[in-house]
């Protein structure tokens, strides 16, 4: 069933205005117009896309089904008309990447300087997440490359086998932290201490998990769950607080003299990282020229 990327926009556009009003007026059409594209659409899928209230309108099942492929047909639109104006000259190109927090503060950067200095026009959109955001934007079209933990390859997600390389995580405290006077510190130490780590449920959290079991401890006292890098490296830095992560993460923080890692015997864990693409359709040019940057900065060699 081919759709006309114009009346998706429409549909597009009540959805995110919640009413025919606010969306016309996004649009600059008058109300009756947008109503008209909106119907010509139902009609060719069907079937009534929402349901129409005194207060808005609501998506229907259909409704719900269209939406992630609408977006994801415009954004790809969008993306086509915006590489083939940048090979002409006429405008600039975007790169779209996710990555994790560890990439975050110390790779990427470096990246996406030496990209946007080989190709200066090209514009730059982040997002920071973990991985379960990162999967979806991917997946949603938001991004194009996604950098994180390696994982199992999906029908919808695979990694880029030659661009890996590893960092290490470690239980990290500010730097006058009582622990570091403590002779013959152990990690059974920390557990008279509250931690700030990131949420349950994301791979640093059971990293976390997986160390204290391996020295058959108990999670410690987990007060501040959150998925702000710059809380968690401000709480820890700043109060007695501990915390869990990469040495990347907190590489400034570390040369300020602010945070540095416990010395624990046998409390650290690493972690190979490598780079996302979507397994359907070419990588788009300006993913791919960073892409090629993060291969020849990392070229397999760890990062810690």
């Amino acid at each position: 069933m081919p759709f006309d990327l114009h009346q998706l926009a429409a549909f597009n556009a009540v959805v995110a205005a919640g009413s025919l009003g606010r969306a016309a007026d996004a649009m600059h059409v008058t109300q009756s117009a947008l109503s008209r594209i909106v119907r010509r659409l139902e009609g060719q899928v069907g079937a009534p896309l929402f349901e129409r209230h005194s207060k808005g309108m609501q998506l229907t099942d259909i409704g719900l089904t269209l939406l992630p492929h609408s977006t994801a047909l415009l954004r790809d639109a969008e993306s086509a008309k915006e590489e083939i104006r940048a090979l002409l000259g006429l405008a600039k190109g975007t790169i779209r990447v996710g990555t994790v927090g560890s990439i975050a503060c110390l790779i990427l950067p470096t990246a996406l300087t030496r990209t946007c200095n080989r190709w200066p026009t090209l514009q730059v959109q982040v997002v920071e997440g973990v991985w379960d955001r990162l999967a979806s934007a991917l997946l949603s079209r938001e991004i194009d490359l996604a950098l994180g933990a390696h994982t199992d390859d999906t029908d919808e997600i695979v990694s880029v086998p030659d661009c890996r390389w590893e960092d290490t995580s470690y239980v990290v405290a500010s730097t006058s932290h009582p622990l570091r006077s403590r002779p013959g510190l152990s990690l059974a130490d920390t557990l008279a201490y509250k931690w700030a780590i990131l949420p349950r449920g994301t791979e640093p959290f059971e990293h976390m998990n997986q160390l204290f079991t391996r020295h058959r401890l108990s999670m410690p006292d987990v007060t501040v769950e959150t998925r702000s890098i710059t809380v968690l490296k401000n709480l820890i830095a700043h109060s007695e607080f501990l915390g869990w992560m990469p040495e990347p993460m907190y590489h400034a923080e570390l040369r300020a003299g602010l945070l540095d890692r416990l010395p624990i015997p046998g409390a650290s864990d690493t972690r190979m990282l490598t780079a996302f693409r979507r397994t359907q359709g070419l990588l788009p040019l300006p993913a791919a020229k960073l892409l090629n940057e993060l291969r020849q900065l990392t070229n397999g060699v760890p990062l810690r």
